[in-house]
């Protein structure tokens, strides 16, 4: 259930379509704006690479790592779905969590590419104040079947690279973050924090060679 449910969020996810003028600055860019913008130059990006319509599972990552990944704030989401031991972890722990789980997450949005459909998301109109710093996109995903509702976690960021950044997504009541804190709690209480590196080294290994 817990894999369905990734994989279903992540071909809704990428499934958005509608284009928008890009804004003169990212800072300057409303979230739900980044949403549908982000969402489309992804499909734009598949229709016009035959390599990714026939499966290249290098051109997909590639794709994922360039699109999707800058616009997430990566860092929040490692240390939320680690939980209260990414506190008690070395700096050379961090940075190897970091590392496989953007591993993961970047196999798991490249297969939900190969499954895209004809599915359409409506940009729900956001409530938020002008000085938010945080702040939910809630969309609405329709196509074959009952519409969906899939939210997103957002909050603005300044300095270099400033702007918003995606750190969690929501779909059928399930939060990503949070999804994945509870396997991994699990893991860390077996096995400590290096077995749960060492866990997810495996798992994406393991899914490098099943493509």
């Amino acid at each position: 259930m817990k894999t369905l449910l990734l994989r279903l969020l992540t071909i809704l996810a990428l499934s958005l379509s509608g284009l928008l003028v890009a804004p003169a600055s990212a800072a300057d860019e409303a979230a739900d704006a980044l949403i549908k913008r982000l969402s489309s130059e992804v499909l734009d990006s598949i229709r016009a690479d035959k390599a990714i319509q026939a499966g290249d599972v290098t051109r997909i990552v590639a794709l994922v790592d360039s699109k999707i990944m800058p616009n997430v704030n990566f860092q929040r989401m490692t240390a939320a779905a680690v939980g209260p031991a990414w506190r008690q972890a070395s700096p050379e722990q961090q940075k190897r969590l970091q590392e496989e789980f953007k591993i993961l997450l970047v196999r798991t949005y490249a297969g939900a590419l190969t499954q895209v459909s004809d599915q359409t998301i409506f940009v729900r109109p956001m409530r938020a104040a002008a000085d938010d710093k945080e702040v939910v996109v809630r969309t609405e995903v329709k196509g074959r079947g009952d519409a969906i509702q899939l939210d997103y976690r957002l909050e603005k960021t300044a300095g270099e690279g400033a702007g918003w950044k995606i750190y969690n997504l929501n779909v059928l009541g399930a939060w990503l973050v949070e999804t994945y804190r509870s396997d991994f709690a699990q893991q860390i209480n077996a096995k400590g924090l290096d077995g749960l590196i060492a866990s997810l080294s495996e798992r994406n290994k393991a899914n490098a060679k099943k493509g």
